[in-house]
């Protein structure tokens, strides 16, 4: 098996100077991130997210806010013959990642860049995951990237995302071909993107990074959006999605957390 791992930059130059929010908010903790995600218990997200997703082999997989590749690495524990990319803004956390799939032997490419602006052609990628990311997003960023996804799926592939849900239960919607079903969506509707004036990344610890954080300090954080009701499937439905709907939902200790699917026409 080809074991090949590498880190592509392809951010453009008006990119590089990016702002991005890192995992767990500080560079520094980057070392213990892993660590920290392990105890959390985000490791079983990550595995219910590939499950969820069904890579088939040689089916090709874009992993969105990628962090140090966790979902990643679970999609080809899963599917060891996924041909899988992560893309992330942190550099830092994409070397990490690097040195990761190395040891474990097996083949990821790695690149930085930016969740609105996915560098991959128009319909070229089989599945599209993502792992408590998009609550960190701006509301136009995640718009972007809803769109983004719609344009490098391929007809009849996927999108699979965990992230967190509103607390009280009405997060579940339904729509057919864009159609609107059963639920609601409530304030912060939309989304798609990873970044902003901040930044975007799918790191996934409370409090952290991009992707698990105390929901109250999210709330208050301008760089950051819950999903109240529904508003993920809102938002991919609205980019184009077929069958938008929210596939499960679990309590974590860091809160209600949704697991969103979609599927491009």
């Amino acid at each position: 098996m080809d074991t090949t791992v590498q880190i592509l930059d392809q951010r453009t130059p008006e990119e590089r100077d990016r702002e991005f929010l890192p995992g767990m908010n500080r560079s520094w903790l980057l070392p213990i991130y892993d660590l920290y995600s392990l105890l959390a218990g985000v490791r079983a997200l990550h595995d219910r997210v590939a499950a969820l997703a069904a890579v088939a082999p040689g089916e090709s997989v874009l992993d969105v806010g990628c962090g140090t590749a966790n979902l990643s690495l679970a999609v080809l524990r899963a599917q060891p013959a996924a041909i899988t990319t992560g893309l992330d803004p942190d550099g830092s956390a994409l070397r990490t990642a690097a040195r990761k799939a190395s040891r474990r032997r097996v083949p990821l490419t790695l690149v930085q860049g930016f969740a609105d602006r996915l560098p991959v052609g128009d319909e070229s990628v089989d599945h599209v995951v993502s792992a408590l990311a998009l609550h960190h997003m701006p509301e136009e960023d995640r718009i972007r990237f809803g769109h983004e996804a719609f344009r490098v799926l391929r007809p009849g592939g996927q999108v699979t995302i965990v992230d967190f849900a509103d607390s009280d239960g009405h997060g579940k919607r339904g729509h057919g071909a864009g159609g609107h079903a059963a639920g609601g969506h409530g304030a912060g509707g939309h989304g798609a993107r990873g970044h902003g004036a901040r930044g975007q990344r799918g790191h996934g610890l409370p409090g952290q990074g991009h992707a698990g954080h105390d929901r109250s300090a999210a709330v208050g954080d301008p760089h950051t959006a819950p999903n109240p009701d529904g508003s993920l499937v809102h938002l991919l439905a609205d980019a184009g999605f077929t069958d938008a709907r929210e596939v499960e939902r679990v309590e974590h200790r860091f809160g209600p957390l949704t697991f969103v699917q979609a599927t491009r026409g």
